[in-house]
């Protein structure tokens, strides 16, 4: 079993920055994709940004340019550096993590609140 745990969102002012955090633990050798998801009110979750184990990011056309997507592995960590925040990037963050490379993965964090105010 795998256990993520998320930390970094919170209220921030449209052209903000905020840097989230992912650590898992547990039998982490068999992660190979992370990934970010997000969830606004009345909307279904949605892939944010992923990364390979090998480094290679994807992102969605929403925020390409504006949030990074990194990992280390030493540390079974990903982060997602949130640069030009908009208030439609409100929403839930939930870090993902799988055994394979496609995403989503079997493991999910608890989720984090990110609010971008006007």
């Amino acid at each position: 079993q795998v256990q993520l745990v998320e930390s970094g969102g919170g209220l921030v002012q449209a052209g903000g920055s905020l840097r989230l955090s992912c650590a898992a633990s547990g039998s982490t050798f068999t992660i190979d994709a992370m990934g970010w998801y997000r969830q606004a009110p009345g909307n279904q979750r949605e892939l944010v940004a992923r990364i390979t184990s090998g480094g290679t990011p994807n992102y969605a056309e929403s925020v390409k340019g504006r949030f990074t997507i990194s990992r280390d592995n030493a540390k079974n960590t990903v982060y997602l550096q949130m640069n030009s925040l908009k208030p439609e990037d409100t929403a839930v963050y939930y870090c993902n993590m799988g055994q394979f490379y496609y995403l989503p993965g079997a493991y999910w964090g608890q989720g984090t609140q990110v609010t971008v105010s006007s």
